[in-house]
This record gives C-alpha cells, structure tokens and sequence, in this order.
C-alpha cells in the first residue's frame, strides 16, 4: 500500500517520492494518521476504510476552497484514492505548534468569512465527525439550518435514543431569532475547535481537518466556544475585523446545539443532557 501511495504522490507532485518510513502520528478518532519521510517528503497521510473515500476527496475540496480564498493557511492536499480495503488522503506536511499569534488567527479567519459567497450550502455533501452533512444550496439560511443541519440531528439523536423534549416547538420558532438579522454566506472551516487549529514554523495560523460549507459565520463558533481554546486577543481582533451582530450571544446555543447533538450522536454520554438543556434555555429565551 505504502508504495502505491508513494507512486501517486509523484505522479501527483511531478517530482520522485521515495518513501522511507511511514510512522504514526496523532489523527484524531475518525482517521489513522501517518507521516511519510523519504526523499522528496515529508508529506502526511490519513487512512481510513475504502468507502471513506468521499469523506477524503470532500475535505480535500474544503481545504482548497479554504486555500483559495488566500486568507487563511491549510495544508494543501497532494493526492487521495483507494489500495485494497483503504482509502487515503495525503496532504503537504507542516511543522505545526501552538506558538503563534491568536490575534492573527481572528483577523484571519474574519477575513475568510468576508469572501463573498454566492449562496448557503456548498457543491457537494461531506461530512462532520462521520455522520453525514447535507449541503444542497439554498437563498434561506433559517430554512436551511433548520432542515439541514438541526432537524437532520434533532431526528437522529431520537433515533439514538434521546427525548429531545422540545426540539419540534424550538424549530418552528427558529425564524424568531433572527428578527433584524440578515445572514450572508460565508466561508466556514465547519468544525472548528481547538484540536483543529495550529500554527506554522513562522507562527502563521493553520486551520486543518474542516466540514466546509458555506453558512452564517456565527455557526464557524458553536464548536470553538464548545471546547474553549480561543483566547479574548481571537475574538477582539474578529470583532475589529468584523463585528458580531448583537444577537450572536443567544444565536451561538443554536449552533453549539448542532455540535452538540452531533458529538451524542458520535459517541453518547452527557452530550445528550446537555442538548435537552440547551433546547431548554433557547425556548425560555423566546
């Protein structure tokens, strides 16, 4: 396998890969993560089951759509495909640490969010952790949050057991919590936390491992304040970029509902109870 890999990376790069040693890395739950040296490398791998192979190719065309905005820096995907039962996707490898600027990162990331984008949704359908993330396009991002993205959890989260006492009555009051609020699609890495920022050799922000789509900016946060790990000097330089609308602070238990109906339905526990009481807290906000 090692070796078809290495063969399609120079067929990919136009330039000799010889591959030397393929040595594990930290990837997550989801992937195996490897990182490949040799003459030519480093470059770094994921791998996973043959039919994850459109999980890959959807996050390589995130991480591209990302890298063409010329906003915000992610590694460029290099090759994807299949050997026998395994599917892979192999990316440019970057140093990466956790010394950088945060004041960087927010300017950067409002930057991303300020493209102009044609519609909410994206061209194709990926994925968020592994559960499946719809993304038809659409001119109405209440309708389409609703749909696509809260109802799609709320039915599977029932499916998996939870109650949800709630969820329908919050649904059909969606609309409610955009009263003076416009919504213009932007942009959103989709899965960002803190896990999935980092910074390069020159301290230079990397963003990495998205569920791109495009929607109100305000759902890039509902994971990044879920785990914590931006600092206020992040979301001063976001707001001096581009100010948040005053009714982000309720909105934002909207998002962080998805993600978190998301993580019961990856992997239970008290995610769960802790979506029943988010529901909660957003029907006595109306």
């Amino acid at each position: 396998m090692w070796n078809a890999i290495a063969k399609r990376i120079s067929e990919r790069t136009g330039a000799a890969f010889r591959l030397a040693n393929a040595r594990p890395v930290g990837g997550g739950c989801i992937n195996e993560a490897y990182r490949l040296d040799g003459d030519g490398g480093p470059f770094f791998a994921k791998l996973n089951r043959a039919d994850a192979l459109e999980m890959f190719e959807a996050e390589a065309d995130g991480l591209r759509d990302i890298a063409d905005t010329g906003t915000i820096r992610v590694p460029n995907p290099v090759c994807h495909g299949t050997n026998g039962d395994r599917a892979y996707l192999v990316l440019e490898h970057i140093e990466l640490g956790h010394t950088g600027s945060q004041a960087e990162l927010g300017r950067r990331l409002a930057k991303l969010h300020a493209v102009p984008q044609a519609s909410f949704g994206w061209r194709r359908d990926n994925t968020i952790g592994s559960t499946p993330q719809l993304n038809p396009t659409s001119n109405n991002w209440v309708a389409f949050l609703r749909e696509h993205r809260l109802d799609f959890q709320c039915r599977l989260a029932k499916r998996n057991g939870l109650r949800l006492d709630g969820a329908n009555e919050l649904l059909g009051q969606l609309d409610g919590f955009f009263a003076g609020y416009e919504p213009r699609p932007s942009l959103l890495h989709g899965d960002l936390w803190s896990g999935n920022v980092a910074f390069g050799p020159g301290g230079e922000p990397v963003i990495f491992d998205p569920a791109t789509y495009c929607g109100d900016r305000e759902a890039e946060f509902g994971l990044a304040e879920m785990f914590g790990g931006f600092g206020s000097d992040f979301w001063e330089a976001y707001k001096a970029e581009w100010p948040l609308d005053a009714g982000y602070p309720t909105r934002k238990q909207l998002y962080r509902l998805y993600h978190t109906l998301n993580h019961f339905n990856l992997f239970g526990g008290g995610y769960g109870s802790e979506a029943e009481g988010i529901v909660g807290r957003l029907l006595r906000a109306r």
